[in-house]
């Protein structure tokens, strides 16, 4: 899926301003600055102007900033580093750990979208990529589940 497109449906479900978007992406790492204006030519589709593409490490700032604003930062671990590359799969993992989704939570976000998966299914999304069960997570799952996390959060 396009890191746009993930960015422009979690900001659509959480409500958040570009300025609100800035401040999570500094929350995984205060060195990294993201200037507004950047902010408003990712959420751009592609056919508008000023339309920017939205990176993989900006969109992992992204989502380990909202790790670290719903869960907290552990203090006691190092800091962990930033993907180089970012899969519907990692997407899925980060969304998992910031809203603390267990897996009877995560079929509940499915089925809210209409789009059942089995246990087997769900637990291969998040294997390692070498594991013999690994399951590369589609586009069309990610913006179910996203669909479907927009419900539970924002409601019907």
């Amino acid at each position: 899926m396009i890191n746009n497109d993930v960015l422009r449906s979690i900001r659509y479900m959480l409500d958040l301003s570009d300025g609100m978007i800035a401040d999570t992406c500094a929350l995984a790492d205060p060195a990294f600055v993201v200037d507004k204006a950047d902010v408003a030519g990712w959420l751009r589709k592609e056919d508008e102007e000023g339309f920017v593409p939205c990176d993989d490490r900006t969109l992992a700032h992204f989502l380990d900033g909202l790790i670290v604003h719903f869960r907290g930062r552990d203090e006691s671990q190092p800091a962990r580093p930033v993907e180089k590359r970012i899969t519907n799969n990692l997407v899925l993992k980060k969304l998992r750990v910031a809203f603390q989704l267990k897996d009877v939570d995560m079929h509940d976000v499915f089925d809210a979208a209409g789009f059942s998966v089995s246990k087997p299914e769900l637990s291969a999304l998040f294997r390692q990529p070498d594991h013999k069960n690994y399951r590369a997570c589609g586009d069309q799952m990610l913006r179910n589940f996203l669909k479907g996390l927009t419900l539970r959060v924002r409601g019907a």
